[in-house]
């Protein structure tokens, strides 16, 4: 029977520094062996996120003996040309002509699809049969290559095009963002939520100055706004659980 060379224990996270992505690696390491991370710059407005994910990957490692041993390597790849062609409020442009007036104007085209792309020929790489990414069509924001038929859709073009079982997992695809922290707090307690909420970056606008109870931000962007409405609905969930 052919083997695919594939560390069934192995997986790569798609890791901007973000709530989504951080929770996404708190629940890689809650489950595999080995987990490394993969982050892109691709021109993006919000680019200190790339500045906070060393922070963020050190101070969830160090919640837990066993999370510390698992983590392993981080990459950083230059994909800007996703900032050249899909031109958005996103990645410092204006808002582009879409094909359809339903989208938002932060849709960036082809963005999680190169990421998922690329992080596949880096799992394999580095023999790692696990993706994780946390694409959500719950709270999506209207973003098509967010959907569960899309990451299906890209996980049989991947095996197909590398000859390799690779499997996309979505933990987040599903529940909403106050479902999120519930996840977090589930995964390692008050101290990952705290983590989450302190060092994390979410803003579109990047900002990194203004501290709420949810997080930094802006707190007026579609990102910022999804976040503190979700954390408002946690926080209410665990006073009634109490």
């Amino acid at each position: 029977m052919k083997t695919s060379g594939l560390n069934p224990n192995g997986a790569l996270v798609v890791f901007s520094g973000g709530q989504d992505s951080a929770t996404c690696l708190a629940w890689a390491l809650d489950r595999f062996e080995h987990v490394e991370t993969v982050g892109f710059h691709y021109g993006q407005v919000h680019h200190v996120e790339m500045t906070v994910r060393h922070t963020v990957r050190d101070k969830i490692a160090a919640l837990n003996g066993g999370w510390r041993s698992c983590l392993m390597a981080d990459h950083v790849f230059d994909a800007g040309i996703i900032g050249q062609i899909g031109q958005s409020p996103l990645t410092g442009g204006t808002a582009a002509s879409m094909l359809s007036q339903n989208l938002p104007d932060t849709f960036v085209p082809g963005r999680n699809l190169l990421f998922l792309t690329l992080s596949a020929a880096l799992a394999y790489r580095r023999g790692l049969k696990h993706i994780i990414t946390g694409v959500c069509e719950t709270d999506f924001s209207g973003y098509p290559d967010c959907r569960d038929d899309t990451i299906k859709a890209l996980q049989v073009a991947v095996n197909l095009g590398t000859d390799a079982p690779f499997v996309i997992h979505t933990p987040l695809m599903w529940i909403d963002k106050a479902q999120t922290w519930a996840l977090a707090h589930e995964l390692g307690g008050d101290e990952l939520v705290r983590v989450i909420q302190q060092e994390t970056h979410t803003c579109y606008r990047g900002d990194r100055v203004d501290l709420h109870d949810w997080g930094y931000g802006c707190g007026e962007c579609a990102a910022c706004m999804l976040r503190s409405s979700g954390w408002k609905s946690f926080q209410r969930s665990k006073k009634q659980a109490a």
